[in-house]
């Protein structure tokens, strides 16, 4: 395994790739779910390709308010991850050589990140497609591999990947969780043992919403509303931001479900905010 620490090599190694490339972005504090997409990206491209693998916490994806600096960084532990799985580069640029004091260009996206996530933490997903941009352009994947966890983020980046005509295919890899249902994230580490305990409320409504789904309710708005009691019974001391149903391409809230939708959930256990969704279709009746 090659670390690599500048954009520059990174280009100059890219340029002269002649094998298939997979390429799984992270921030580091890797977990269980990463090591599943690094798992799927050697099954996309076979014992002949390659895997990369980013670690890279972006500043422009944070706020103001938010947790940049204590954001979990450890290296020598995710490279050691990287080398059991089996990754070929690591990619670990600093902050200035990826995104230099006199930069004024940036990516946005203008239709699926201006609500849910976008909402809550501005300027969030501009930050998130720059990066990828970047990285795209400095990496030249053939694969892609997100986490269907950060369901917006992974309709987002499917949109600019499209859009600004990158010859990658963006792979959802599915969301990795705890014995009691919590999406993986490195987020995790900053619950306290009653918040941890709390946690597993987000993912038992979502699932109750998609049972409520499968057993026949099509109104949007009685689902959200018996989603909110559900969550407040379950975890009275945590606050929702957002429990939601939408189409699972466009993320429009409909006021009927069908087809395939999507269950979206968003809420802070302290100051740390989690998210978590599950997919549901809606047979033709």
């Amino acid at each position: 395994m090659k670390l690599v620490k500048s954009s520059a090599a990174m280009a100059r190694l890219s340029a002269k790739w002649d094998r298939r490339v997979a390429f799984v972005p992270t921030m580091g504090a890797l977990h269980a779910g990463h090591v599943s997409l690094i798992t799927l990206a050697r099954k996309k491209v076979g014992s002949t390709g390659l895997v990369v693998v980013s670690i890279f916490v972006n500043p422009l994806q944070f706020g103001p308010q938010e947790d940049l600096s204590r954001y979990p960084r450890p290296l020598a532990d995710d490279l050691r991850q990287c080398r059991s799985a089996g990754v070929d580069f690591v990619f670990h640029p600093s902050a200035p050589d990826m995104h230099p004091s006199a930069s004024s260009v940036v990516v946005d996206e203008n239709a699926l990140a201006l609500g849910l996530c976008g909402a809550a933490r501005p300027g969030h997903f501009r930050g998130v497609c720059t990066v990828v941009t970047k990285l795209f352009h400095l990496v030249r994947p053939d694969f892609a591999l997100f986490g269907q966890k950060d369901y917006q983020q992974l309709a987002i980046i499917r949109r600019l990947a499209r859009e600004l005509n990158f010859p990658v295919a963006v792979v959802a890899g599915p969301t990795q969780r705890e014995r009691d249902g919590l999406a993986m994230s490195s987020r995790n580490a900053y619950l306290t043992v009653e918040q941890r305990r709390a946690a597993g409320a987000l993912r038992q409504t979502l699932l109750r919403g998609a049972a409520l789904i499968r057993t026949g309710e099509r109104s949007a708005a009685r689902i959200e509303t018996r989603l909110r009691k559900l969550f407040h019974a379950l975890a009275p001391n945590a606050r929702i931001d957002y429990l939601t149903v939408v189409d699972s391409i466009n993320l429009q809230r409909r006021h009927r479900v069908g087809g395939r939708v999507v269950l979206l959930g968003a809420a802070y256990f302290g100051a740390t905010r989690l998210i978590d969704n599950e997919v549901v279709t809606v047979p033709n009746s």
